[in-house]
């Protein structure tokens, strides 16, 4: 039998590896001769996957309305991923943490621009009856899409912003995350008082994000830049960095409300009444960039850039 180099080579290395853990690499290969080949519905569970939408409705709509946002939240876990690995990264250097946050762009620019799924892919009157059966669910309650925030800026930075210049910013994680921008949100539009939209989903996720809230205080995307701002030197060019960072509070902070007030717009917004969203949450002021003036890097702007932010959609970079 005729074993080429290679192949020696790569044995020599497979029983290195399994020596080093105790392990027999005999045991392992007569494994391998049982073992079944993997295919691609098994890797990626398909069946599993295809299972995972149940509609409370027989409006054909409705399943369109959930996938899209079964596969939002999986671009937000990628999101995640990589916000982790930044974090959890001893001393990147720069261009390894710009090619990270560039995915994270590409993952948001896909979301925006997949988004007419949503706002032109479903017949307006069955979204209105279907979205009945959902109360009180609403895509509000996306604790993926808060962890994203928290790990991408100090805490300070999502205070609402009608109390944010009462704060330092060095203030207890916990007195922050009681001005929080999103209960705003989640106000009843009559009474003022917390939707159950948003008591559900603080019963639920409250005590993780305020506990992710502390955890990221000194170790957020934010806090990653400064760092390697006061770290650079001659030979290192953070202006790559600046420009990524700066598409990512565009995608997040702009871009991303926007396609969604345009698809609330379009659904809700009635003659002569306005229809109230999903749960009750106060869309018309919650969404706007405008009002909400959410910025993740506000060193990396301008003050003119700031007072005009989402006015005019910032179309740099192609809104």
């Amino acid at each position: 039998m005729d074993i080429n180099e290679l192949l020696i080579e790569r044995l020599k290395q497979l029983d290195q590896k399994y020596a080093a853990a105790g392990q027999s690499l005999d045991a392992y290969l007569e494994g391998l001769l049982y073992a079944e080949y993997l295919p691609y519905w098994d890797y990626i569970h398909l069946d599993v996957l295809l299972s995972l939408q149940k509609p409370r409705t027989a409006f054909p709509d409705e399943q369109i309305f959930i996938m899209y946002h079964q596969i939002t939240e999986l671009y937000f876990r990628l999101v995640l991923h990589e916000m982790d690995q930044i974090s959890a990264a001893d001393a990147p250097d720069c261009a390894w943490v710009v090619a990270r946050v560039e995915r994270m762009n590409r993952y948001f620019e896909a979301l925006r621009h997949s988004f007419t799924i949503m706002v032109d892919g479903m017949e307006p009157q069955q979204f209105l009856k279907f979205r009945m059966a959902l109360l009180p669910a609403s895509g509000f309650q996306s604790a993926q899409y808060r962890r994203i925030e928290l790990s991408a800026t100090d805490l300070l930075n999502l205070v609402d912003r009608r109390v944010r210049g009462d704060f330092k910013g060095d203030e207890p994680a916990e007195q922050l995350f009681e001005h929080i921008y999103w209960k705003q949100g989640a106000t009843e539009l009559k009474s003022g008082k917390a939707t159950l939209t948003l008591r559900q989903f603080e019963a639920r996720y409250r005590d993780e994000l305020l506990l992710l809230a502390q955890k990221k205080q000194n170790n957020n995307l934010y806090a990653v830049y400064r760092r390697l701002l006061a770290e650079a030197h001659d030979s290192v060019d953070v202006s790559s960095l600046r420009d990524a960072l700066r598409r990512l509070d565009r995608h997040v902070n702009v871009w991303w409300p926007l396609v969604h007030y345009r698809s609330a717009v379009r659904y809700l917004q009635g003659d002569p009444d306005t229809i109230a969203a999903t749960g009750g949450t106060n869309w018309q002021q919650y969404l706007p960039p405008r009002l909400q003036l959410r910025i993740f890097f506000p060193e990396l702007w301008s003050e003119e850039e700031k007072s005009d932010w989402g006015r005019r959609n910032l179309a740099e970079d192609g809104a």
